[in-house]
């Protein structure tokens, strides 16, 4: 993990140590020498992986970084879609999006922008999966982070697209209609903590209509999209019941 985030950054650091641990478990417990055997294949195969892979994620974090100063430049309505979409999608994946907000400095419009992307991610989530992962889900997913549905995303990629559109409806609304700024320690958090709500108050003041701004923007919106996309998919058969389901083993629910 440490020469993958030297080589590649966090997301470097995930998919380096992913490899190492599963490659050196198929050979634990398969020979006599599993105490030599195990650690030298993980730790092998995971330096091995940040050396062939890590400078190639680092490239494209840095393509994506000025992917999203490029769109800073242009028009409100183009930054907040495409800003909301790359910060929001780096949450829900094994990028840092608190990362990246941090490394590109976002500030103003641009981290108003990210910010409603990546809450429209967590909230998105927790709405669209009320239904298999109820209360625990709501509160793992809305206030925790929407990395828990990865595992999900990989099996059925369509449920990326109600938060996701829930991302690309809100942000410019909220950066043309609202005004929404936020500071870069704020930018890639959404809802993880209230991060991203207590940095919006900070930047923005604590008056009535930034809250009623953070209410509907941050946390109905994305909500409301979210659920009313994602019920559309299930009547179309994009999504099953238990696509969504968070893998914990302690949230297990039987379809109603």
């Amino acid at each position: 993990g440490a020469a993958g985030a030297e080589l590649g950054g966090p997301a470097g650091s995930f998919v380096a140590a992913l490899i190492g641990v599963e490659l050196g478990k198929l050979v634990s417990g398969e020979t006599k020498i599993d105490i030599i055997l195990t650690p030298l294949v993980t730790i092998i195969t995971g330096f091995s992986t940040a050396a062939l892979i890590g400078p190639g994620i680092e490239a494209m974090m840095t393509g994506l970084g000025r992917l999203i100063m490029w769109g800073t430049d242009q028009s409100p309505l183009i930054m907040g879609m495409l800003v909301a979409t790359i910060v929001g999608l780096a949450l829900s994946s094994p990028i840092s999006s608190a990362a990246l907000a941090l490394m590109l400095d976002l500030s103003g419009l641009a981290a108003g922008a990210a910010t409603i992307g990546c809450c429209a991610q967590m909230v998105g989530f927790a709405a669209a999966g009320f239904r298999e992962n109820r209360f625990g889900g709501l509160a793992a997913v809305g206030i925790g982070t929407s990395k828990l549905q990865l595992p999900n995303i990989v099996k059925n990629p369509l449920i990326l697209i109600p938060p996701t559109i829930a991302g690309l409806i809100l942000a410019p609304i909220g950066i043309i209609g609202f005004g929404m700024v936020n500071n870069a320690a704020g930018a890639g958090m959404g809802t993880s903590g209230l991060v991203g709500q207590l940095m919006t108050l900070t930047v923005m003041g604590f008056h009535p209509s930034v809250f009623l701004a953070i209410a509907l923007l941050h946390i109905v919106g994305p909500a409301v999209i979210s659920l009313v996309v994602s019920e559309w998919m299930r009547k179309k058969g994009y999504i099953q019941f238990g696509d969504l389901t968070i893998q914990t083993g302690g949230m297990k629910h039987e379809k109603n």
